[in-house]
């Protein structure tokens, strides 16, 4: 039993930060993403009952066992529907930077969803597979769509889910994420997930959430630039500021990360359709109409005083079998 899949990461607009069930994954607020054409994890998943153990590789190297321990619990979801307890071997290749704050465990965790549910014939629409793919990683359900999706909070398991908003041609947004640290964050997203509680910011959040949620969803539906990047900059700075006022404080902004910001401000002000959002990491997103991109390039690039690696991402399509 073995099946193909690929999917793509996606940057969220409209963040969630903090579970109401850490162990569902149940986010603590709706969400509001892009997915991402261009960046893709491509994964492998074969069940053989002659396997005593799950192995997972990335990018032709064992994982860590963190990562593969991970890994079969969410295969664990999947194989008890089916009613099997073969082990898998898991290839994944991708080209994400992995754990570097551009949602690599988001279309890791799609492409693992959709890859075992078809190895073990398991029957599923895209409302189903997006629930699982939340178990793994909350927004890896975003990932299961294409285009611009929202993840519905929900309060339990089966309330949980992402949907689609509209497809990828809707708004063709450039995303170019300009990398200014690949290394491995200090503290995974699980880990600050769980500490979100603790800032005293937190509750009013999560109150105007769906404030921002129907200004961004507004925006996207109009194609309101100028509306989008207000409210997309202000989200994501609002969850940094629950980051930094956790106990204990997560700061993952460094100095490329608040030059990078102050670029895109200045930009935008003499009249580049351009806007940040910076997910759990340093690297910032920068979201740009087709015609401001070479602006917002050059001034990026002008910007470094070292050279930094820009990835470019589009709206993408949905998760998929191959």
């Amino acid at each position: 039993m073995q099946s193909e899949a690929v999917s793509h990461p996606n940057i969220a607009l409209i963040k969630y930060w903090g579970n109401r069930d850490n162990e569902l994954r149940i986010p603590a607020n709706g969400s509001i993403s892009m997915t991402l054409g261009g960046l893709e994890n491509r994964m492998t998943v074969q069940f053989d009952a002659k396997f005593e153990t799950d192995t997972l590789m990335i990018n032709g190297k064992s994982a860590a066992p963190p990562m593969l321990e991970r890994a079969s619990r969410h295969l664990d979801l999947m194989r008890r529907q089916a009613g099997i307890d073969a082990g898998a071997r898991v290839e994944s290749v991708t080209n994400i930077p992995l754990g570097a704050g551009i949602a690599s465990s988001a279309a890791a965790y799609a492409a693992l969803t959709l890859a075992a549910a078809s190895a073990l014939g398991l029957e599923l629409d895209q409302r189903a597979l997006s629930r699982i793919a939340r178990r793994g990683s909350a927004s890896a359900a975003r990932s299961i769509y294409g285009g611009f999706v929202e993840l519905i909070a929900g309060d339990g398991d089966h309330s949980s889910f992402a949907k689609q908003i509209v497809p990828a041609d809707h708004w063709q947004i450039i995303d170019l994420i300009v990398l200014v640290d690949e290394d491995i964050k200090h503290t995974g997203s699980t880990s600050g997930h769980a500490l979100a509680a603790s800032s005293p910011l937190q509750q009013s959040r999560i109150v105007d959430a769906p404030r921002r949620l129907k200004v961004c969803l507004k925006a996207i539906l109009d194609r309101d630039f100028e509306s989008l990047a207000q409210i997309v900059e202000r989200d994501s700075d609002m969850m940094h500021a629950i980051m930094m006022t956790s106990e204990p404080p997560l700061h993952f902004w460094n100095g490329d990360t608040l030059q990078i910001m102050a670029v895109v401000r200045d930009l935008r002000a003499q009249g580049v359709s351009v806007c940040y959002t910076v997910d759990a990491g340093p690297n910032v997103h920068c979201l740009c109409l087709p015609g401001s991109e070479a602006d917002a390039l050059q001034a990026l690039t002008d910007a470094g005083k070292r050279p930094w690696r820009v990835l470019r991402g589009h709206p993408g399509p949905a998760a998929r079998v191959v």
